[in-house]
């Protein structure tokens, strides 16, 4: 049709060679949401880990690194939007990619919904103490960072990605320098007892246990440095580039992650960080703020609000990839893979996200409450993704020693992803409330619902796979397809 209208033919597909490395890196980098993570996320450990809080952080951050490694060695050879259940589907079988694609598909998308409370609390709360208005008002400003959100992902990867990198360096600009001034100030209560159980005191979660309890928010803070995977189809040079964010991020925003929790239990105290998480009406780095800097906590509540829409920004992007990739090959409805004639973003699947997100933000708040809410979504997205890692790293095992076994190292390929599930199974293990190991401490509700949740997705998935299987087994096979190299639109 091109040559007979003297046109030429349409573009099909997502954009290619839009972004470049700097954008691939603050996908996974804002996806993470440094500021946000610290502020919130990580926090919550304190009342499992109490002063051992850093300790856990670093348990994740060795987790999450063998988990980048292997997504970056994988993406070396397969290039896709399917991100990781092509990694898995190509590694292990099928059938497992089609299992990671349902989990990912499930709790990817739950990414921007428990951001969207975040900024919601955030500036609800923030009004409320320093006008006086209502802190119900969360819900309003939930829906403003979804509208937000949404634009961005209208406009395309472009728009969205670059916007992403410029509120990523803000945040990690403004809690570094925070982190500096209360190491400083803390003096000879400066400690390396923070990295050992002997600070894991917290009733009922002594030792180990209180460990890898706080790791599950620890490993949430890390949730998003495998989002530049997704964007494989637009970025440029993606072999190379993805690995490079995936990894980059995973270090780079890791040992941030344990500078920052250090600087704040040297600075509250290792003794009192069990009660951290509720220091200064439940947002302790305002008030750690507060008193290092005065009126600088000005700073700290825009880089945790910007924090919020940076990160379900690129949550946003890294679902709609997904659900684009799946419903080309029939997963999901094949409209999800319908895209923009100009912008080329995947419009069927951002009215979706922006749906789904409003819906769950606004259920859930109002049923449990803003924070419980927020533990709640957390817990359920952080269950499923470490399962997803644990395929991944199982998947980068199989796949060199089958389809690349020239290229095969047993450091690289054995031991890491091996160090990755060693690290991964406890945590796990608590989330969903299996207590394989005495040091396995159960949740109390609503997390307690974790389990059950993430199982009866994970049996409809079953009930699905056992479908396609009978009666469109190609949709299963077509899991590890490399659109990219294979052509095929």
């Amino acid at each position: 049709m091109g040559e007979a209208t003297g046109r030429p033919a349409p573009r099909e597909g997502l954009a290619r060679d839009a972004i470049g490395l700097t954008e691939v890196l603050f996908q996974s980098i804002t996806h993470m949401a440094p500021a946000a993570a610290v502020a919130f996320s990580i926090i919550v450990g304190a009342g499992f880990a109490g002063g051992a809080l850093p300790l856990a952080v670093l348990v994740a951050l060795v987790g999450c690194l063998s988990v980048a490694y292997c997504i970056g060695e994988l993406a070396r050879h397969l290039p896709s939007a399917g991100g990781m259940y092509t990694y898995v589907a190509r590694g292990i079988n099928p059938a497992a990619g089609f299992l990671v694609a349902w989990g990912y598909a499930f709790a990817e998308p739950l990414g921007a919904p428990l951001l969207f409370l975040i900024f919601g609390n955030v500036v609800a709360g923030t009004l409320s103490a320093e006008l006086g208005w209502s802190a119900d008002l969360w819900w309003i400003w939930a829906l403003v960072a979804a509208v937000i959100v949404f634009v961005l992902g209208y406009l395309g990867i472009t728009i969205s990605a670059k916007t992403g990198t410029a509120l990523g360096l803000l945040e990690i600009i403004v809690f570094a320098a925070l982190a500096v001034w209360l190491i400083v100030i803390s003096g000879g209560d400066n400690t390396a007892s923070v990295f050992t159980l002997s600070e894991a005191t917290v009733t009922g979660f002594e030792g180990a246990g209180g460990v890898f309890a706080a790791s599950i928010f620890s490993i949430l803070a890390f949730i998003g440095f495998e989002a530049a995977a997704p964007l494989g189809e637009e970025a440029r040079d993606p072999k190379r580039t993805i690995r490079q964010a995936v990894v980059y991020s995973a270090l780079g925003i890791g040992l941030f992650y344990v500078f920052t929790t250090y600087a704040a239990a040297v600075f509250y105290g290792p003794d009192r960080m069990e009660g951290f998480a509720a220091f200064a009406n439940a947002n302790p780095w305002d008030g750690l703020a507060r008193e290092a800097w005065g009126i600088g906590w000005i700073l700290v509540f825009l880089a945790v609000a910007n924090s919020a829409i940076a990160n379900s920004n690129a949550a946003a992007n890294a679902a709609t990839r997904t659900w684009y990739a799946m419903g080309r090959i029939h997963l999901l409805p094949s409209s999800l893979a319908k895209v923009h004639n100009e912008r080329r973003s995947p419009v069927v699947a951002v009215w979706a996200q922006f749906i789904l997100g409003v819906i769950v933000a606004l259920g859930l708040g109002f049923k449990y409450g803003v924070l419980p809410a927020f533990l709640l979504i957390a817990t359920i997205l952080t269950a499923v993704i470490i399962l997803i890692y644990i395929a991944v790293n199982i998947s980068c095992m199989i796949f060199f020693l089958r389809e690349q076994r020239d290229e095969f190292s047993v450091f690289k390929h054995g031991i890491v992803p091996l160090i990755g599930i060693v690290m991964f199974v406890p945590a796990w293990l608590t989330a969903v409330g299996i207590p394989a190991f005495k040091f396995i401490a159960k949740l109390t509700y609503p997390l307690s619902l974790v389990g059950p949740i993430v199982g009866l997705w994970y049996l409809a998935g079953l009930i699905y796979m056992a479908y396609l299987y009978a009666r469109k087994r190609e949709r299963i096979d077509d899991t590890g397809k490399v659109f990219i190299e294979e052509g095929v639109v």
